[in-house]
């Protein structure tokens, strides 16, 4: 008789940071906090390596110098502006805004919309300067419906929500009712 060994998911709570290798971490810094409004923030002083920490909207950016990046040179030969390419997104308030503010600091960037039953997402892609791809979207317009039965989504809305369910299938109903329902408060007839 095989006993099959039964595994949880790793008891995460949320999202750090992410970390990037850059060609100069001043530069970089300029673009994250300029464009982005991240903040510098204290680095633990132990590390033996040029880089940099930043913060803002609950994650870290962390900035690792490696000047020897060639695979795109970001001043030369500029790298393709591809949706379908790794990048880390955003949620924004107002799309349109994002894109004036890009056109008037002279960024190259390019939209994306996505339809989901009548539902409409704006994305506005651009790089950093190394050639990471940013997204700034409007992606709350979905909702977030789990395909599974067993509602393995662990939303990290804090006590208040945890106290108001039992389970966290009824946790994941009351947050996205709540979504729904603001939703539903802001369509405009």
């Amino acid at each position: 008789m095989v006993i099959e060994e039964v595994h949880e998911a790793l008891p995460l709570l949320s999202l750090n940071h992410v970390s990037l290798l850059v060609r100069s971490v001043w530069t970089s810094v300029q673009f994250y906090e300029d464009v982005l409004g991240f903040g510098l923030i204290k680095r633990p002083s132990s590390f033996n390596f040029h880089g940099a920490w930043l913060f803002n909207y609950g994650i870290g950016i962390h900035l690792l110098e490696n000047k020897s990046i060639d695979e795109y040179d970001a001043i030369n030969e500029p790298r393709p502006i591809n949706p379908k390419d790794n990048h880390i997104s955003f949620q924004c308030t107002d799309v349109g805004l994002v894109k004036r503010r890009l056109e008037a600091m002279g960024m190259r960037y390019t939209t994306a919309v996505v339809e989901e039953g009548g539902i409409q997402v704006d994305q506005v892609f651009f790089h950093d300067p190394d050639g990471y791809m940013i997204e700034i979207c409007n992606c709350e317009n979905l909702p977030v419906l789990p395909i599974s039965s067993s509602c393995p989504l662990k939303p990290s809305y804090g006590n208040y929500y945890k106290k108001m369910a039992e389970s966290k299938c009824e946790l994941m109903e009351i947050v996205m009712m709540k979504s729904l329902s603001r939703d539903m408060m802001n369509f405009s007839f």
